[in-house]
């Protein structure tokens, strides 16, 4: 998990600006962008075509478009302030433009408050507040298309802040002096409505101007077109392009079927970037819930894992720290008697050496599962690593009346490892087959270890017992780590084994024996040159 957490991280940019398109968010701009085309073609013909005049429609849609817009600039100024990206600065601060400048539009609207429109408007108001207000936001799309070509340095995070401050401050200054303009400065402007009804032919001018900024934006976007964002807004523009179409440049009266088709098209052009930015938001909150759980996952699992070890090493090391334990009691009281018995007391000695030594081994095959294993190796006498560990479990064989057997090859050559990981390798061979012979009830209890040599040189040895077997479990299942069928056991034995014979080049598996049993086998590659070979009656 971390790894892949890791790569999420190395991968692009999370952001709308810089994510690629997928091929169904490029199938779903296209669809959009068709489906406006086929509208417009089928609505042109008859764009002139009068209809009632329903003034209470135009506020309400500039409430929509207020609402919409708003969120759509929170949304990019959040996004700004975070990566500090002048192309989603200048973007965010025509949509919040458009917010602030439809409240005055639906203000003064002809008819829809009062005859003539509040804050002192008169019959030109409405119309040039809409031409300002597509103005603008054609300039912050154009803006933002050649600002993305040049890679504009990011602003540091420690401004962000104050550049949101200043847009906001911006944009409300922006929009007073248009709206005082469009009221009070009339006269300052050329009229583009003849009556209620009809408008000016001069509407056409600065409707073409305004397409021709958007058309410009749209041209620089398809050349660049590297993320999401880019894709959606080319879909904007071609909205927005069709609606000053409808607007005034295709019928040539007010309240027609043009002219309202063109303000659905404004809400359409309104709620593209929102609908994407939210998307993309959800999304990108899913991932985020996603890699948190997996994070909470990753770490309980480490937890889990580290007591795990922890309650194994004690476990291993339990049996011997209570034998060096016992002989420490056991050779207190040799000591008081007199005289003292010498010979009890080098069995003693051996005894707590060979519990130490088992300590060693057992921290060495932890080391070798869980670390770095040593590199020192040697010749290694594989069968007089066999009877010591033999040796040192002959007593758990008796308590639990196990007979061995041993079929050790002659003249068998030497093998080139680290002595200590073979011994552990074998001992936890051997202790596995104990602990499965322990669940039987069975009186013929038999461990059996063999060796051979191979064609190619290696080295073959097998642990076969009469227990219960690996059960209906994948056999390879067995080496890993904290696999068990044992009520007590912590399923790192095997998988320390696997460690050691892949450390050795080796191989090693395991099956089951009929009619019952499990045998072990390990191959290993003989050292380059051989000991004396050992024999054995």
């Amino acid at each position: 998990m971390g790894d892949a957490l890791a790569k999420e991280a190395d991968g692009p940019a999370p952001w709308v600006s810089d994510l690629p398109p997928t091929a169904l968010q490029t199938r779903s701009a296209l669809a959009v962008a068709a489906g406006v085309l086929v509208a417009f073609i089928a609505i042109a013909p008859f764009s002139g075509t009068p209809l009632s005049a329903l003034n209470i429609f135009f506020p309400l849609l500039d409430a929509f478009v207020f609402v919409t817009d708003l969120v759509t600039a929170v949304l990019l100024f959040s996004q700004f302030a975070i990566s500090g990206s002048r192309p989603l600065l200048a973007l965010a601060n025509g949509y919040l433009f458009t917010a602030f400048i439809v409240v005055p539009h639906a203000l003064t609207f002809t008819g829809a408050f009062s005859p003539t429109g509040l804050l002192g408007a008169n019959i030109q108001t409405g119309s040039w507040l809409f031409i300002f207000w597509h103005i603008g936001f054609a300039l912050a799309l154009l803006a933002y298309a050649l600002l993305s070509i040049g890679r504009a340095h990011p602003i540091q995070p420690g401004r962000a802040l104050s550049a949101i401050r200043w847009s906001v401050a911006g944009a409300l200054a922006l929009t007073c002096g248009l709206t005082w303009l469009a009221t009070a400065g009339t006269d300052l402007l050329p009229p583009i409505i003849l009556d209620n009804s009809r408008m000016s032919p001069l509407v056409v001018y600065p409707i073409w101007f305004t397409i021709l900024i958007s058309a410009s934006a749209l041209v620089v976007l398809g050349f660049r077109r590297r993320s999401v964002l880019d894709q959606w807004l080319m879909v904007v523009a071609f909205v927005y392009i069709g609606e000053l179409a409808f607007s005034g440049l295709l019928p040539s009266v007010r309240f027609s079927l043009g002219f309202y088709a063109g303000r659905l098209f404004s809400i359409i052009a309104s709620s593209i970037v929102l609908i994407v930015l939210l998307a993309e938001t959800t999304r990108l909150y899913v991932l985020l819930a996603r890699s948190h759980a997996g994070l909470q996952r990753e770490r309980d699992n480490k937890l889990m894992t580290f007591e795990a070890i922890v309650a194994a090493i004690s476990h291993e090391i339990k049996q011997p720290l209570g034998a060096i334990e016992l002989n420490s009691s056991s050779a207190q009281q040799i000591l008081e008697q007199s005289p003292i018995d010498v010979r009890e007391m080098r069995a003693i000695m051996d005894d707590t050496r060979d519990a130490a030594r088992r300590i060693d081994e057992t921290l060495s095959g932890f080391r070798a599962l869980f670390g770095r294993i040593e590199r020192k190796r040697q010749p290694v006498d594989i069968h007089d690593v066999i009877l010591d560990v033999l040796k040192m479990v002959q007593i758990d064989l008796r308590d639990k009346r196990i007979a061995v057997r041993t079929r050790l090859t002659t003249e068998l050559p030497a093998i080139h490892g680290n002595r200590n990981q073979l011994h552990q390798l074998i001992y936890n061979l051997v202790h596995n087959a104990i602990e499965a012979l322990s669940e039987t009830s069975e009186s013929n209890k038999m461990l059996e270890v063999r060796t051979s040599a191979q064609d190619d040189g290696s080295i073959i040895v097998e642990v076969q017992d009469n227990g219960p077997g690996v059960g209906t479990q994948q056999p390879g299942s067995v080496f890993e780590p904290f696999v068990t069928t044992k009520p007590q056991g912590m399923g790192l034995g095997l998988a320390i084994c696997r460690k050691i014979v892949e450390h050795h080049d080796g191989e090693i598996s395991v099956s089951s024996v009929k009619p019952r049993g499990t045998i072990f086998r390990v191959k290993i590659g003989a050292a380059k040159r051989a000991t004396q070979p050992s024999s054995f009656s």
